[in-house]
């Protein structure tokens, strides 16, 4: 096996590899389960690829343990989950994707791994193992994606701006892929989020949301917002932040730049709590000041009644949001 393992995790994938040879079904362990067990990455999450039916494959795994886990399937996407003690495993048929332009939901084909790997969005995540008797645990890997784990670059596979055109949650996907693992965006593929920028808007609030959160509970959230707002996205799902940005001068007297302020804040409180909602404080402690923000002869700049003004529109940032298309 090219990744380590733990025995639980090792007799979980022999018993996957061992029902895909009973059905004459190739089948690969692929995306983040591999890339974070070469990062050495605590992970749960096992993703099973096969080039068949991914819920027939889920059914069959099923059968091999005892007791036999519950599978859950959903018949739309093609894909199922079933649970072995604290090892969650996705089942999913390889497929080829075609998108619309107004739509981030593909229209799916049946396709083989190479297939498969080419709709992932970033070299580090399209890293597929094996789990077949002729070649078990040997790695798959036709982007180079070992090679980006070790420079800690994201890059898409294929064309970055058809990537993020075609799925553009991808864009803050990779946003917060920097800022979990401390990597850095490939030039050219930042280059295609600024442009594609404004495609994030047939992305629904509640997806847009998530990953916001995930990003605010990084251990260092501050590169992944810096990284939202040089990219252009975050003054299309949250310019009431990005008004915070900048610093004005009258009378040669200015204030500090709010935005890089706040940041500062999260950071802050984020070496001390892991509290969601703590952190989202910190994110709008000022968010009213640029509504507030008046000059005052001899005196300078005020920001009067920013907090009650702040706690009034917060509830409707998170409306704006939760109800954004």
């Amino acid at each position: 096996m090219y990744i380590n393992c733990t025995d639980k995790e090792l007799l979980v994938l022999k018993k996957i590899g061992q029902a895909a040879e009973e059905m004459q079904v190739p089948c690969y362990l692929i995306g983040g389960f591999v890339r974070d067990k070469i990062l050495g990455r605590q992970t749960k999450d096992v993703d099973i690829v096969c080039v068949g039916d991914g819920i027939d494959l889920a059914n069959k795994v099923a059968e091999s343990f005892n007791p036999q886990p519950i599978v859950h399937f959903f018949k739309n996407f093609g894909t199922a989950q079933i649970k072995c003690d604290d090892i969650e495993i996705e089942f999913v048929g390889a497929r080829r994707e075609s998108y619309r332009y107004d739509s981030r939901k593909p229209d799916v084909d049946a396709g083989t791994i190479e297939d498969d790997q080419n709709r992932r969005d970033f070299t580090i995540n399209a890293l597929a193992i094996s789990l077949n008797k002729d070649d078990y645990g040997d790695l798959i890997d036709p982007f180079n994606g070992i090679n980006d784990l070790k420079l800690k670059n994201i890059q898409t596979p294929l064309d970055p701006l058809q990537t993020f055109s075609d799925d553009p949650l991808r864009m803050m996907r990779g946003i917060r892929f920097a800022a979990q693992l401390n990597f850095t965006i490939h030039p050219e593929t930042f280059k295609a989020i600024q442009t594609s920028a404004h495609r994030i808007k047939i992305v629904s609030g509640e997806r847009i949301a998530d990953e916001l959160n995930k990003i605010l509970m990084c251990n260092k959230p501050s590169v992944g917002f810096d990284l939202l707002y040089k990219s252009g996205l975050l003054k299309i799902i949250f310019p009431q932040m990005v008004a915070l940005a900048g610093a004005e001068y009258i009378d040669g007297k200015g204030h500090k730049d709010n935005f890089y302020h706040t940041l500062q804040v999260i950071d802050n409180i984020s070496q001390f709590t892991g509290d969601i909602w703590l952190r989202w404080a910190a994110v709008l402690h000022d968010i009213a000041k640029p509504v507030t923000k008046r000059f005052e002869e001899g005196h300078g700049w005020t920001f009067h009644g920013h907090e009650v003004v702040g706690g009034r529109m917060v509830p409707k940032i998170f409306a704006a949001n939760a109800s954004a298309k």
